[in-house]
């Protein structure tokens, strides 16, 4: 399969990113879902220009039986409804076949956050005083302590921190920009590494302007990368046993959950987290209800009594 794709789509990415201000990950992932339709599109003698209603139908349940994930070919429908709304404005077709395409039902999952005793035992498994270990232990305290998305930990600049205040300024989807709390524990890790372990892992002459103002930095000098931190994660989730369980973005979850298991109003969690819609926060009440259940059933004596 190549990589190339037909102008009318290399024009719709363009697009997003300067109109729409669409990150470099999201065009990537636009870009991968797009290649795969146009590849599908060239088997069946077909362009994005001639594509029918019937069509797109059959590529739909293709991609069902495919045995992919309805998350992945709703997320792949998504790409191709964008870019179809996109030559339909822009004049490239008449219509727009995927107008009345149905969409794909993607059940609603529940998070599966760590415990608060599991938590600890993996901030506790970061051991040493050695510049990598003082930043890992700071990166994984920051992302419990704040919610912060992976790619948002990654992009943190020195500027963006208030180490007196202890917040953060966050640039989330869409370059939407929150304030976050972080709490003791996150802010004493995070001095640690900035007293104490970044500069050693300071180039003698910085590869990259943004690298200087990086809060986190890998072994080379430069900025943390997402694989990079991924990476960290996993390491200290191999040494606890939760490697199966364990991505940054469950600590993400975690921190939510916790914060509503202790009471937090659910208006101030979906402000943490950055999330547009608080339908989305709302899983996480799910989450903690399951919880409340659990403990119930395991320690009330007439719990589960006829």
């Amino acid at each position: 399969m190549t990589d190339e794709l037909p102008l009318e789509a290399e024009e719709f990415l363009s697009w997003m990113a300067s109109e729409r201000g669409r990150s470099a990950n999201t065009l990537a992932a636009y870009r991968r879902d797009l290649t795969g339709y146009s590849f599908w599109l060239g088997e069946h003698h077909l362009s994005f220009a001639s594509v029918d209603r019937p069509a797109l139908d059959r590529w739909v349940q293709m991609r069902r039986a495919s045995g992919a994930a309805p998350s992945s070919v709703a997320r792949q429908l998504a790409a191709v409804r964008m870019l179809h709304r996109f030559m339909a404005e822009e004049g490239m077709r008449a219509d727009d076949p995927t107008a009345d395409v149905e969409g794909v039902r993607v059940p609603a999952g529940i998070p599966h956050p760590l415990t608060e005793a599991e938590v600890e035992q993996l901030l506790a498994a970061v051991v040493g005083s050695d510049p990598v270990s003082l930043r890992d232990r700071a990166l994984l305290e920051f992302l419990y302590a704040t919610g912060a998305r992976i790619s948002e930990a990654c992009g943190l600049s020195l500027g963006d921190l208030d180490r007196e205040e202890r917040l953060v300024r966050l640039f989330g989807k869409g370059a939407k920009e929150r304030l976050v709390p972080f709490g003791r524990s996150a802010a004493r890790a995070m001095d640690e590494w900035l007293r104490e372990g970044r500069e050693h892992l300071e180039p003698v002459r910085w590869a990259r302007r943004g690298d200087q103002e990086a809060v986190f930095l890998n072994t080379r000098g430069a900025r943390l990368t997402r694989q990079a931190a991924w990476a960290v994660v996993h390491k200290y989730g191999e040494r606890t046993g939760l490697a199966d369980r364990l991505s940054p973005h469950v600590l993400r979850h975690s921190c939510a959950t916790h914060l509503l298991d202790h009471g937090a109003d659910l208006r101030v969690v979906q402000e943490m987290l950055g999330h547009a819609s608080i339908s989305t926060t709302q899983v996480y009440t799910k989450v903690s209800q399951e919880r409340l259940w659990q403990v119930y059933r395991q320690a009330h004596p007439r719990a589960e009594s006829a």
